[in-house]
């Protein structure tokens, strides 16, 4: 392979797996842009801020904070955050395209195989989508009508151009899709499939290729050309929760793969939205509107569109002003406007035109065509989200020069049974979106918006019922223990569930208490879908079992006292099956621990019969203040009347990242988290500031034979790092006998044992395993386990093999260790403008409950340094 080798990454975990810092400042993505590029190509990368989610009805009154909804941050695709750390941007693209100027007639395989490419013949984003299509048509063409492969067959039949154009297209509305959703809606700066409503225009006059397209119009004519299709009888069944599919997803007799402005843009709102700024500034002072941004010029010349009795005016006469054409021509006058019918229906028409004149022809995706290729994206990436990067990683990965660990791959190719599953499941996204947009993404909640989720969820919920026996037929006869447990996330089923969690939370709203005990009972009676939620179903369902529904249930012959205590017993019975059960994550023990300890004791149960929990009795964290020169970084600021002047020192603001002195380091600038672990290290500690890269690594070590064991539908490509269940709640039930028989080797001290093999095993190889930095010592890392209580470790790695997405952030800031006193500490290091977030605090709560110490660290100036 020529060029130059990628080097090794310090760590073979994604640098995405976990948020990244939000972007200073939010760049306005257009249509297109002057260089016909994405904008990611143009150097931007827009991340968006976070912002919090609304609050659910609390599961405890017991915890002061209501914790939020545990939903991983998808930043990536189960797919590709199995793959292995790579370079996806236009350098390593670059280096595909380049590897080696070869051969003309190379097919798909023989670029990948031969790694030989041809400028304009052979484009990774082509190649990318091919591999999709033939994967698919190769193993689950059943998923497809004749219809539908009839298109397939037209877009094998698209000169290389006509590809190369479409699949840029698809990658630019991938891209700006997700942005808008992100920003708008705080999602990942993923596509959701299935979501999206129509597609964005683009000008062609404005798309540049270079080397890749050499006659555009052709490309753009081939894409615009009008295909028939054969009669498709069969009627596709309405899924619960959505009374038709959406306009335009659906095939007709015929069809394009694009649209062209000519034909589709006929209103002023729509052909409006293809001005740049400056244009519509120009044709606004033609108008004689004003405004200084799109935001403020679109509705007014809408406004004023509506208004407006003659459009045509800037060249009219004063004989043909409206007075004198409705004395000439008084029958036609249109009755709602009282302007003759003429210059009413060509109101809008007169800015449309003008419109597109400034802008030239225009291409958009068809909707159709496009939505059926996402159908095929959904079952290659077997995942609901997606972006342009999707198309190129699993390439970049299958090229690269990687040691992988060895295992079964076993590609699952009855991912969906039937058409008629898979269309179900794409309306149930569909669905939940609703929900989701009604709940989490509209500001507050309106009783109207409440309603409209609970209509949903009831006619979701017989369909639910139906499947989920249906479901459990099948673990019972078909597969063997945990075999179907990632499958059935692509069951309707899955998605199904979690719009009854979400509508139970809406009868709670409702003051339904009894109906929503019912619906918690009848989840828990289920062990097939979202057993992350199953903790918080305990912690409800014991808290309307303590306060409602005693006074919602029937007393047989009981007295209020006796009623209450009647229900308490039964709540103190739900709080032990919580702790019983298998699938109730570990984060939620101590609060069902609490409640238990608070009902024994309102019910007078004797001492000797009550819950012992001492073992995992929290200690609150020790605080430390450690005092440092911290530096403020002297900014000047312009004043109004435009004039420059100093400012003393810059006020840091909340949340922003301090700069400090090392004196470790000769008083170097370093991060707060730098200088607080020089103090520890001054203390006689060795450490580092990981934020969690030490669990993981150790994580990745002691349970490597775990991780690549042999799980069938879990290993799809021979390029993972992971099995695709990791990040997902069926990898700890999947692996449950394998899980806790190593838990139990690291509660009696074999943990270094294991380290050291895997060590040994791997480390020539530098072998890409999840999680794991070679770049850690492994003297460090064996001094490490040897310093960590066995108890104490296994119940870390218990939380990361139950939840190891969520529980990927929020481990405190610097992991530091003492070989001669055998001793382990984090410590959260916290600055004036900190404060510690609920993934923090839970974390902090797990490892004082295993009995590992744990420091709050204060930053405190005391001295600012202006520089």
């Amino acid at each position: 392979m020529l060029g130059r080798r990628i080097a090794h990454p310090p760590s073979t975990n994604f640098d995405d797996d976990f948020p990244l810092p939000a972007a200073k400042r939010l760049k306005r993505l257009d249509t297109t842009n002057d260089s016909g590029l994405l904008p990611e190509e143009d150097g931007y990368d827009p991340s968006p801020e976070p912002t919090g989610r609304p609050k659910e009805i609390a599961d405890s009154e017991i915890e002061s904070d209501e914790e939020e909804e545990q939903i991983p941050h998808a930043n990536q695709t189960e797919l590709e955050s199995a793959l292995p750390p790579i370079k996806t941007d236009k350098e390593a693209i670059a280096e595909y395209e380049a590897t080696r100027a070869a051969e003309a007639g190379l097919d798909l395989h023989g670029r990948l195989g031969q790694r030989d490419w041809v400028r304009g013949k052979s484009s990774i984003y082509v190649d990318a989508f091919f591999l999709a299509l033939e994967t698919v048509l190769g193993e689950e063409s059943h998923l497809f009508d004749e219809a539908e492969m009839a298109v397939f067959r037209r877009w094998r039949d698209l000169s290389y151009e006509g590809q190369y154009l479409y699949v840029f297209l698809s990658r630019y509305l991938a891209f700006s899709l997700c942005l808008k959703i992100s920003i708008l809606k705080n999602k990942p700066r993923y596509v959701r499939l299935f979501l999206r409503k129509t597609a964005a225009w683009h000008r062609i006059n404005r798309l540049r290729y270079h080397g890749d397209i050499a006659d555009l119009n052709a490309a753009v004519d081939e894409l615009l050309q009008t295909h028939p299709l054969p009669a498709v009888t069969a009627t596709e069944r309405i899924a619960p929760g959505e009374a038709e599919p959406p306009k335009d997803t659906t095939l007709a007799n015929s069809f394009t793969f694009a649209d062209s402005s000519t034909d589709h843009v006929n209103n002023l709102e729509e052909a409006s939205s293809l001005l740049m700024l400056e244009e519509l500034k120009t044709i606004a002072k033609e108008a004689k509107i004003q405004g200084k941004t799109k935001g403020d010029l679109l509705p007014a010349l809408r406004r004023m569109s509506g208004k407006q009795g003659g459009l045509g005016w800037s060249g009219l006469k004063r004989s043909d002003t409206e007075e004198s054409v409705r004395s000439e021509h008084s029958p036609d006058v249109d009755d709602d406007t009282g302007l003759p019918n003429g210059l009413s229906t060509n109101r809008d028409s007169y800015f449309v035109r003008k419109i597109l004149a400034t802008t030239g022809p225009c291409i958009r995706l068809s909707s159709a065509p496009f939505k059926l290729f996402e159908r095929v994206h959904l079952v290659f990436y077997r995942s609901t989200e997606w972006n342009e990067k999707s198309l190129t990683t699993i390439i970049l990965a299958r090229i690269s020069r990687r040691n992988f660990p060895e295992y079964i791959v076993s590609r699952s190719t009855n991912i969906f049974p039937s058409r008629s599953i898979l269309l179900e499941f794409e309306a149930s996204i569909r669905t939940q979106f609703a929900v989701d947009d009604i709940l989490e993404f509209n500001g507050t909640v309106t009783k109207d918006g409440l309603l409209k989720v609970k209509k949903i969820f009831e006619e979701v919920y017989p369909r639910w019922l139906t499947i989920l026996t249906e479901e459990q037929g099948k673990a019972d006869c078909v597969y063997d223990s945990g075999e179907g447990a990632y499958l059935r996330r692509f069951s309707p089923a899955w998605v199904y569930t979690r719009i009854v969690h979400k509508g139970i939370s809406v009868l709670g709203r409702f003051k339904e208490h009894k109906r929503e005990h019912q619906l918690l009972t009848e989840l828990l009676d289920q062990h097939l879908f979202h057993a992350a939620r199953r903790g918080a179903w305990y912690q409800r369902k014991a808290l309307l079992e303590e306060h409602y529904m005693w006074a919602l249930s029937s007393c047989e012959d009981r007295n209020e006292e006796a009623q209450k205590k009647h229900w308490k017993r039964i709540t103190l019975r739900t709080c032990e099956d919580g702790l019983q059960d298998r699938e109730c994550h570990l984060i939620y023990h101590h609060d069902l621990q609490k409640r238990i300890v608070k009902l024994e004791r309102q019910l007078k149960i004797a001492k000797r019969h009550q819950h012992d929990f001492g073992h995992v009795r929290l200690a609150k964290p020790v605080e430390r203040t450690v005092e440092g020169i911290r530096v403020e970084k002297e900014q000047r600021s312009s004043s109004r009347n435009g004039r420059r002047n100093s400012s003393d020192a810059s006020k840091t603001r909340p949340g922003a990242k301090t700069i400090w002195l090392d004196p470790l380091e000769e008083n170097g600038e370093c991060s707060v988290e730098a200088m607080c672990l020089s103090h520890y290290r001054s203390q006689g500690w060795k450490g580092y500031h990981s934020e969690g890269g030490v669990i993981r690594t150790l994580f990745g070590y002691l349970f490597y034979d775990i991780l690549f064991t042999y799980i069938p539908n879990v290993f799809q490509t021979p390029f993972q790092t992971c099995p695709l269940d990791l990040h997902t709640d069926a990898f700890y039930p999947s692996r449950f006998s394998e899980i806790n028989t190593r838990l139990n080797e690291l509660s009696n001290g074999q943990g270094v044992k294991i380290l050291k093999r895997t060590y040994t095993e791997h480390e020539e190889r530098r072998t890409c395993i999840v999680g794991i930095d070679w770049g850690f010592e492994i003297t460090d890392l064996v001094e490490i386990v040897e310093c960590f209580k066995g108890e104490a470790l296994a119940t870390i790695c218990k939380v990361m093999a139950q939840e190891y997405q969520q529980r990927g952030g929020g481990i405190p800031d610097l992991f530091l260790w003492d070989k001669e006193r055998g001793e382990v500490m984090f410590a959260e290091v916290k600055s004036e403008n900190d404060r510690l977030s609920d993934t923090q605090r839970l974390w902090i709560d797990v490892l004082s409950g295993a009995g590992v110490k744990v420091e709050l660290c204060n930053a405190i100036a005391r001295e600012v340094v202006v520089r």
